[in-house]
């Protein structure tokens, strides 16, 4: 677990973890430079198998890779800050992995909540064998990063996170690691994933047409210079202003609303959050304006989205959330 300024949430996802029904495990927090009370909540638990590791604020990828040189256990279970594991996600995935071998990296469906922890929609994987992930476009991360579960010595062989692919560290080692790996999706939520408006990785369609033309060479060659990373790092921070996240949180809420878990009013009230705050985003005010058509029309759109269908640059569901790191402010 990488920590960055997590004190609102950092206590309930611990304790989420040490409520394992699997209980041979310790949980190694990695504390990145934090400057609030999170450090403090951390030391709070009295658990031996908490392991606290602190460093410098040097980001997710970087907080990642000195976790796993530290890990002593075979296999590493990921997940986030502001996360809730439910009781029994170790133990399900153990128990996968240990029966089937043969895979590298299970991943699994999640519960999408809000800041608040209400239940926006759960998320399915796009992909569940191995065969169907490979089928998957280079675009589309195959995994949500806090539900991995994966063999720590694959990853340490394939260099660990790649700390110059800004925000998509994980999708990035996912594409090298499937060239010569298995991996499976269970369809089972067993993690619940928070969105809140201070995530470093805001949805796709608000990064610039730089950002992600940069992200997608470097998935498509699998490589990355140091040139490209100081680009889209440049371009990240720039849009790290609370204005921009909270815009794009209540853009996320709103679409969510629509395509995921039909719910027209609260697509509208989240909606015009966003575009109080962000009048020029116009793809916001299409959105509002289809917030107004029937559920059936609405799924009909979903299943052209399907079809690499797309509404005015409008995105629909497929994969939106895959990059999620939150409670990062580096």
């Amino acid at each position: 677990m990488p920590a960055y300024n997590a004190g609102k949430y950092i206590r309930e996802a611990i304790a989420s973890v040490l409520e394992q029904s699997f209980t041979d495990f310790e949980l190694l927090i990695v504390n990145d430079g934090s400057t609030d009370d999170t450090l403090d909540i951390i030391k709070s638990f009295n658990d031996e198998r908490i392991v606290i590791l602190n460093q410098e604020n040097k980001g997710v990828a970087a907080a990642l890779n000195n976790g796993l040189r530290y890990a002593r256990a075979p296999y590493i279970a990921r997940f986030d800050a502001d996360d809730v594991c439910y009781h029994y996600r170790l133990q399900v995935q153990y128990d996968f992995i240990k029966s089937h071998p043969y895979y590298t990296i299970i991943g699994s469906g999640v519960d999408y909540n809000d800041v608040h922890g209400d239940l926006i929609f759960t998320w399915q994987p796009d992909a569940l064998s191995h065969n169907e992930i490979r089928q998957l476009s280079y675009k589309i991360c195959p995994f949500i990063h806090s539900s991995v579960f994966y063999k720590r010595d694959a990853v340490l062989n394939a260099g660990g996170y790649n700390e110059l692919a800004y925000t998509f560290e994980d999708h990035f080692l996912w594409a090298d690691i499937l060239r010569h790996e298995k991996a499976f999706n269970l369809n089972q939520p067993l993690i619940k994933v928070r969105l809140n408006a201070e995530s470093i990785t805001i949805d796709e369609k608000w990064r610039t047409g730089k950002f992600r033309k940069i992200k997608y060479r470097t998935l498509r060659k699998l490589s990355i210079t140091e040139t490209e990373g100081k680009q889209l790092s440049e371009i990240g921070i720039k849009q790290l202003s609370p204005r921009i996240k909270e815009g794009a949180y209540y853009a996320l809420l709103g679409k969510k609303y629509l395509w995921n878990n039909y719910q027209p009013e609260k697509a509208r009230k989240n909606l015009i959050k966003t575009l109080y705050i962000s009048p020029l985003h116009v793809k916001n005010y299409l959105l509002l304006v289809m917030s107004f058509l029937p559920e059936r029309t609405l799924n009909r759109l979903y299943q052209l989205g399907k079809g690499n269908f797309h509404l005015a640059g409008a995105e629909l569901p497929t994969a939106v959330l895959n990059q999620k790191e939150l409670n990062y402010g580096s």
